[in-house]
């Protein structure tokens, strides 16, 4: 009988996989100064996002009236507070959800955002805190502001993954198939790369859906419709993801096999399906009221 650190050197040997890319985690480093792609991958959500909630908003054919009811400017001074409130609450969303013992004993390691550890889901709660603030400070519809956000987001969740995938962080469960890739730090075995699985379902298949319900005639005209599919997609990708990625070791597996990701995401689901159903169109098929642009 063979055991069972022979079974993983022969299906080490055996099992079909693909090399990890020889991708250097830091991009560029100057002395002290490093730039990590995970960094840049920050930065190159929240610029890209922010050209695209500047283009919707100025694009008269989306909007009742032909013009939206915030500005391109708003969103000029929108765009900071939206990027505080992801930084902040990822890491506090990871903080908290992830990993609180460590962090317990360690205070000091809770700014420590470049080394590493952020939350989807605790990003998502400091973005909305973000948009709840900054309507209520420049009396923006409410609900326009997180059709708006949320239209944006994928393009942010694309990069991310893609940024996990460099690092070689957040990897899949053990897999035969063909395209599994042995990851540097994850052991000898092939993986689900399950990064890119999230890129390509947050990112790309999230990012086309919500554009055409964007440019569809009426979904800007029902506010708070966009965020409301944005949650529910998301929640079931995330779900779906969850079932090829390995759950974080210092958590495992929650009761009944959910993992963390699955057990945040339920919430998700739930109010993206409420939000959906309050912002329905009326049966009769009518335009939409006047006064719906707080939803």
């Amino acid at each position: 009988m063979r055991t069972p650190r022979e079974g993983a050197e022969s299906a080490e040997m055996t099992v079909p996989a693909l090399p990890f890319p020889a991708i250097d985690p830091v991009l560029v480093e100057w002395g002290p100064l490093v730039l990590r792609w995970y960094a840049l991958a920050y930065v190159a959500g929240i610029l890209l996002g922010w050209l695209y909630a500047r283009r919707l908003v100025a694009e008269p054919r989306l909007w009742r009236g032909g013009a939206a009811p915030l500005t391109p400017a708003d969103i000029d001074d929108f765009v900071a507070w939206i990027a505080f409130g992801l930084i902040i609450g990822g890491r506090l969303g990871y903080v908290i959800f992830y990993n609180p013992l460590f962090y317990l004993e360690n205070p000091l390691e809770i700014p420590a955002v470049w080394h590493g550890g952020m939350s989807f889901h605790g990003g998502l709660v400091g973005s909305i805190a973000a948009i709840l603030l900054f309507a209520r400070r420049r009396g923006l519809p409410l609900g326009t502001l997180a059709d708006i956000s949320a239209a944006a987001a994928p393009i942010g969740l694309f990069f991310g993954r893609i940024a996990n995938f460099i690092n070689s962080e957040l990897w899949g469960r053990v897999t035969d198939l063909p395209f599994a890739v042995v990851f540097p730090n994850a052991g000898p075995l092939p993986r689900h790369p399950s990064q890119l699985y999230e890129a390509a379902l947050e990112g790309l298949a999230l990012f086309l859906i919500l554009r055409l319900f964007t440019h569809s005639r009426l979904a800007l005209h029902r506010p708070g419709r966009i965020a409301g599919a944005f949650a529910v997609l998301y929640a079931l990708f995330r779900i779906f993801v969850e079932f090829f990625r390995e759950p974080d070791v210092q958590i495992g597996y929650l009761a009944g096999g959910l993992t963390m990701g699955m057990a945040l995401s339920l919430p998700l689901l739930a109010a993206g399906l409420w939000i959906l159903v309050k912002t329905r169109p009326p049966r009769s098929g009518g335009a939409p009221e006047a006064g719906t642009d707080d939803a």
